[in-house]
């Protein structure tokens, strides 16, 4: 059993890293609502954009044919993957998780293309220091890396990352490009999403449906003003990706930072009742020494 000295040392310890834990969940807790406001303001545009893309395909689908490149559809011989992952620890399983979907997806994606007969290369942009590790530990191909974007990705970071997809789908080098990140849905839950980037597949909605039965006229044709649109839209996506994982990243720490200090906080009890009783022993021996000491004498 240890003694006194060691187990009061032990409880100081943990009461050092409960207020570190204790720290950082606060700190976590006020990036995280800063993080959801900036989620929740780029939605409206992002969804708007959706709609529009998804109206223009919708009564336009006949006119584009094969003239836009991003639309183009070809054989799969080599997939990219776009991996959007933080860039520091702490954050409970939502590293593990997101590389973990990033895994399930390329596997996915290359067993249902090889009963055709094919297994493509893949080739990895890795956004976060986490999926870079996932990425290099794994001696997978990556391209290309991202790291220390910081709390508030801007539309120029998003613009930079997703030039990098579009070349090589315009180059030929990919055929495909996958991005996968995580979906802030509340505080406690993050998912792990994965997303078809490029080629781009114009969303399907009721208002896409709504507008087949209208007739558009387009100034000046349907082909210009997808070549105009589709790379913005490419954007957004990626740009709203990472607001989404700067949001499940600070979820994520404040809920671990919390479950650490709470797990502190009663190993601490569990300390003190030990100390309590070893002490109470220990004065109890002293006394019984004295009786027989004065018993003796």
């Amino acid at each position: 059993m240890a003694s006194i000295r060691e187990i009061g040392q032990r409880i100081r310890s943990i009461k050092n890293i409960a207020q570190i834990t204790k720290a950082m969940q606060m700190v976590a807790s006020s990036k995280m609502r800063r993080a959801q406001d900036r989620v929740t303001q780029a939605r409206p545009y992002a969804d708007q954009l959706r709609e529009l893309v998804s109206r223009l395909a919708a009564v336009g689908s006949e006119d584009l044919g094969d003239e836009v490149a991003l639309l183009k559809q070809r054989p799969v011989r080599k997939i990219g993957y776009i991996v959007i992952s933080p860039d520091r620890g702490l954050s409970g399983a939502l590293p593990s998780n997101v590389n973990r979907k990033l895994a399930a997806s390329v596997l996915e994606e290359q067993q249902r293309l090889a009963e055709n007969g094919q297994r493509p290369a893949v080739d990895y942009v890795a956004v976060g220091r986490k999926g870079r590790d996932f990425v290099v530990r794994t001696k997978q191909n990556m391209v290309a890396e991202f790291v220390n974007l910081g709390d508030r990705p801007s539309m120029g970071d998003a613009r930079a990352i997703a030039q990098v997809a579009v070349e090589s789908f315009l180059n030929g080098d990919v055929d495909v490009v996958y991005m996968v990140y995580p979906k802030f849905i509340n505080t406690v839950t993050q998912q792990p999403t994965t997303v078809q980037l490029l080629p781009v597949q114009p969303p399907t909605s009721e208002e896409g449906a709504k507008a087949e039965k209208q007739d558009y006229i387009y100034e000046p044709n349907p082909q210009e003003i997808f070549k105009a649109l589709l790379p913005r839209y490419v954007d957004t996506l990626v740009y709203q990706a990472l607001l989404e994982m700067v949001a499940s990243q600070y979820s994520a720490q404040m809920i671990a930072m919390k479950n650490a200090t709470d797990s502190a906080n009663d190993l601490i009890q569990d300390l003190s009742l030990t100390y309590n009783k070893a002490r109470q022993a220990a004065i109890t021996t002293q006394i019984l020494e004295v009786v027989a000491g004065s018993e003796a004498v």
